[in-house]
């Protein structure tokens, strides 16, 4: 299959380190047994495949991929690299987990920290740029575009940055630039900002300067926290400005809009057109599955039904990935259902996230009542939009009634007829 951005795109130099070690504690009991970018997206992906899409896509033909949090899903998913044309003699896919047990710490401390612990991966493939991803963004880019700009300017680090909206920059780097786009000033999440213009966490950095940094001092264990500031003020720093559509999907209010957006045809998300590939053998995701069917009577509007759904209810505006069941005189609404999910006769699924295998029993209410404004109680910071997140393999038999902004963990069975109110964590 050919890359989207041309007919032919020559072999590149760079190397790639993927980061995909982080927690993401805001996605809560969606990460209780997952790393961040293994978390299913859109029905057939995991948030991952977009930066490794990015990275076939463009022509980049090894990649590192620094895990660390519960990495057996990601690594599972990544298999041996095909699924992204990365296998082979001049290709690869590898896995760099922390080499734990040398240090008193054995877990990456930081971004640059978590690079600096596998340069030998950079070292057997020699490269004149090393290209910084992360690996739980949803989005589009050329890299051999950033990489020909990097070049260009004869840059020592070169950073994608795009504009936000002003309220929205305090959760970012920021950089001031000049009017040949270098850097001049740099914030790293500021309280009262100066620009609009976001770092992306996406970095070329030169090779020989990236080891020559790295030496220097091993206390600067985070890029945008200590590399890229002290930079901009003594090197050569660029900003690569970014237009397309870009979310970062840490959050569930994030994640929950990222898969809304799948649905607007205005939103400019289209992982087909972009040539998003996913791997289809990892887990039963869609391989084997049959078409979907549609059960005369039901009804669906504006929502997106994976391989091997049964819809025999009704579907408004929602996300179902491969193996959902929805049965007859159920509604499911405004929400992300997650593969193989059982929703019984006469249930309710509203604006909520249900991982994978739940069951959701007869006459079941998910998502009850009209106080959105009520957060979880438990997790405030997590929960606040009216979401609800139905942790999985859950059980919740028939006549459960739950509200809005609750959380429902991993394995819970629930007791039929329990009411859950809104904010509440069982």
């Amino acid at each position: 299959m050919s890359a989207p951005f041309s007919t032919f795109r020559p072999p590149t130099s760079a190397v790639v380190f993927l980061l995909a070690g982080g927690v993401g504690s805001r996605l809560n009991v969606l990460v209780q047994s997952r790393a961040k970018p293994a978390v299913p997206f859109g029905g057939l992906y995991r948030i991952i495949d977009f930066s490794l899409s990015n990275v076939m896509n463009s022509g980049l033909e090894q990649v590192g991929v620094l895990t660390q949090y519960k990495p057996l899903s990601l690594m599972n998913h990544l298999g041996n690299g095909s699924a992204w044309d990365m296998s082979g003699r001049t290709r690869g896919v590898k896995v760099l987990p922390p080499r734990t047990g040398s240090h008193d710490s054995d877990w990456y401390q930081g971004t640059a920290d978590a690079v600096r612990q596998n340069l030998d991966f950079l070292k057997g493939h020699p490269s004149s740029e090393v290209v910084i991803l992360s690996g739980d963004h949803i989005y589009q880019m050329d890299l051999e575009q950033m990489l020909a700009f990097h070049r260009s300017k004869q840059a020592d680090i070169t950073v994608a940055m795009m504009e936000v909206e002003i309220d929205k920059i305090h959760q970012f780097g920021t950089g001031i630039t000049n009017s040949d786009d270098r850097i001049v000033e740099w914030e790293e999440k500021p309280e009262q900002p100066r620009t609009n213009l976001a770092s992306m966490g996406i970095y070329v950095f030169s090779t020989a300067y990236l080891l020559s940094t790295l030496a220097r001092n091993r206390l600067e264990i985070d890029f945008g926290m200590h590399i890229i500031p002290r930079a901009v003020e003594q090197d050569n720093v660029f900003a690569y400005r970014f237009h397309g559509y870009w979310r970062d999907v840490g959050t569930i209010p994030a994640f929950w809009e990222a898969n809304m957006d799948l649905l607007r045809p205005d939103s400019g998300i289209s992982p087909q057109t972009w040539g998003i590939r996913s791997n289809p053998e990892a887990d039963g995701l869609v391989a084997d599955r049959c078409p979907a069917r549609f059960v005369k009577g039901c009804k669906v509007s504006g929502s997106l039904i994976s391989a091997g759904c049964r819809i025999e209810g009704e579907v408004i505006n929602s996300v179902l990935s491969p193996g959902v069941v929805v049965g007859p005189g159920a509604l499911v609404r405004d929400s992300v259902i997650f593969s193989d999910c059982r929703i019984g006769a006469g249930a309710v699924v509203d604006l909520a996230i249900l991982d994978k295998r739940v069951t959701v029993g007869n006459r079941v209410v998910v998502g009850h009542g009209d106080n959105h404004q009520v957060p979880n109680h438990l997790h405030p910071k997590h929960l606040y939009t009216g979401i609800t997140l139905v942790g999985k393999r859950a059980v919740i038999p028939e006549e459960v009634v739950i509200g809005r902004n609750c959380i429902i963990n991993s394995d819970a069975k629930l007791s039929p007829g329990a009411v859950i109110a809104t904010g509440e964590t069982v």
